[in-house]
């Protein structure tokens, strides 16, 4: 008799071949069968059609302390991931010297907004080498599998100090005992090695991540741990990521390819469409394909961009009268205030003797900050959807559209302003990403800028919006979007056992009502610790998400399992 049997799924295997209806049989963790007519198991779950998934694959996550205090790994659980990889861009918490972790701590606070403060109050530290940060990390249960990468910022530190933090060019003893480290890790485990050098990612005292502007003996120098063990990837944010510079990618590109080359592993770099050079990505896909570089740009399936409102950044965060009299009043008092119509037209009126950046670039893209109007949120709208057409068509000023705005539903009120990936007011440049054959899905970034971003619901985005809802454009095929987060994450980490449904194969699943699927509006919670911020996402449609054949899961609340362990690559 199995541990547990599924009937009557609509499964979705994560091959990319099209659904099909089946039983599925799980024992002790693992798929024992997949057709009709299984035997009895000691559960039975009738999935009445359903769709049958394997548990999503996301490589590219910051809970790399989150995991250290927290089991559910939430707001990734909610949307059906079973595996996540940790330790991206360059920035983590192994290596540690004792005298460094103020300083990674900043560094994390900085390339991926995680509150400082919950970073120092939630961290135990209990380990200083990578090895010994892996079995703390083992020591967690937790609702899902976790793995993670070896951070080229904290080897630099940890080797080089303050030469290390500062950028300066390593020596050739310097390269040696950052290659000894890292092949270390992922002796011990590490997936891989993961740096930066984008000049959009700066520690919180402002200085660009150790490793920036490494030279090609150090990055290739490191890469040599993994051609020797014959493992793992190399990640890489890449110079011009973000836009800072549109010259360095095609370059950035032509190393990375040798790279690849040189040690005869995948290196999976982020690529996102910026405006400056809008169709700069088809040249890199271009340049990433014809080779035999095991060369993978890393795509989002959404625009990439900030969620604006009064707990997260506005247009009027940098007026005299919202600085002085409104800024640090809690949410109802202050939404209270600016309600009356004398507050009102103070802030209307004013304008900052000095402009703040972030409240700057608001006031400057109205043309293309969205509200999120409903409990579904649209991450594909129209160009007339935007503040500043809506305003247009009613005669208002589109400042004053926005001051109303932030003040519905009693100041929670988001809205979406999408700063990459939506050059042309569209996504169909990203459908075009998600379909080369080098593309994989990630960028998520769950556990990271707390207070800005929450795309950590991607996977939801990708079944509700392009299997399914797409309105402006051509939808994809499930089998595809399921493939692509599953199959395709798993195997490119070398995860062989999982993002498959089939005997053998490790028992992670999703049991999902398709026509209920979606996200809800995003919200923030002071739920981190030291009553830290962050921006969270639920979703309604899982029915059930199982990890090693247990139910984490049902209907979105966790049933208290916590089966996931941490996910060791091949070790020496």
């Amino acid at each position: 008799m199995d541990d547990l049997v599924i009937r009557n799924a609509r499964v979705v295997d994560g091959t990319g071949a099209p659904p099909y209806p089946a039983d599925v049989a799980v024992t002790g963790g693992r798929i024992t069968a997949v057709g009709r007519g299984a035997g009895p198991g000691r559960r039975t779950v009738d999935a009445d059609g359903a769709l049958l998934t394997p548990g999503f694959v996301d490589i590219h996550t910051h809970y790399d302390g989150q995991a250290t205090w927290d089991p559910i790994l939430a707001p990734s659980s909610w949307h059906g991931v079973t595996t996540a990889v940790m330790g991206n861009c360059g920035v983590g918490f192994a290596p540690a010297r004792t005298d460094r972790h103020d300083w990674l701590i900043g560094l994390m606070e900085g390339v991926e907004d995680i509150p400082g403060s919950a970073l120092a109050e939630g961290i135990t530290w209990e380990w200083e080498s990578f090895p010994q940060f892996l079995d703390a990390l083992e020591r967690t249960p937790r609702t899902m599998d976790l793995g993670t990468q070896v951070p080229h910022g904290a080897v630099r530190a940890y080797v080089m100090g303050e030469r290390g933090a500062r950028n300066e060019p390593a020596t050739a003893e310097d390269i040696a005992a950052m290659k000894a480290i890292v092949k270390e890790g992922v002796a011990a485990g590490a997936l891989g090695f993961s740096t930066s050098r984008t000049l959009a990612h700066r520690a919180i005292d402002g200085e660009p991540v150790p490793g920036t502007f490494a030279a090609e003996d150090e990055l290739f120098g490191i890469g040599e741990a993994l051609r020797e063990l014959g493992t793992g990837v190399y990640e890489i944010a890449p110079a011009g990521a973000a836009g800072e510079d549109v010259n360095a990618p095609p370059d950035e590109v032509r190393w990375m390819r040798r790279l690849s080359e040189a040690i005869g592993r995948p290196v999976s770099f982020a690529l996102l469409q910026v405006d400056a050079a809008p169709d700069l990505w088809r040249e890199l896909m271009e340049l990433s394909a014809g080779t035999d570089a095991q060369l993978h740009p890393q795509v989002a399936g959404r625009p990439f961009g900030m969620l604006i409102g009064l707990e997260t950044l506005h247009a009027f965060g940098d007026h005299p009268t919202y600085v002085a009299e409104l800024a640090l009043l809690p949410l109802p008092e202050r939404v209270a205030r600016m309600r009356d119509p004398g507050v009102r037209a103070r802030i209307l009126a004013e304008r900052p003797p000095e402009e703040d950046l972030l409240a700057a670039m608001v006031r400057g893209c109205l043309d293309r900050l969205f509200p999120l109007d409903d409990d579904r949120p649209d991450y594909e709208p129209a160009p007339d959807e935007s503040v500043a057409a809506r305003a247009a068509a009613t005669g208002r000023d589109p400042l004053e559209m926005l001051y109303d705005l932030l003040l519905e539903d009693d100041g929670r009120n988001l809205l979406l302003l999408p700063l990459l990936n939506y050059s042309e007011r569209n996504l169909d440049p990203v459908r075009e990403m998600l379909t080369h054959p080098r593309a994989v899905l990630g960028l998520g970034d769950g556990g990271a800028h707390c207070g800005f971003i929450c795309d950590a619901s991607l996977p939801t985005t990708m079944l509700s919006h392009w299997a399914r809802d797409r309105r402006r454009g051509e939808t994809l095929p499930l089998e595809h979007v399921v493939r692509l987060m599953t199959r395709d994450t798993a195997r490119l980490y070398g995860l062989r056992d999982r993002g498959v449904i089939a005997p053998g194969m490790k028992a992670d699943l999703n049991l999902i009502d398709f026509d209920r699927v979606a996200n809800r509006r995003p919200e923030v919670l002071y739920d981190l610790p030291a009553g830290g911020r962050r921006l969270v996402q639920r979703a309604d449609g899982y029915l059930a998400t199982f990890v090693s054949g247990t139910q984490v899961f049902a209907d979105g609340e966790h049933t208290g399992e916590l089966p996931g362990r941490l996910v060791r690559g091949a070790r020496a």
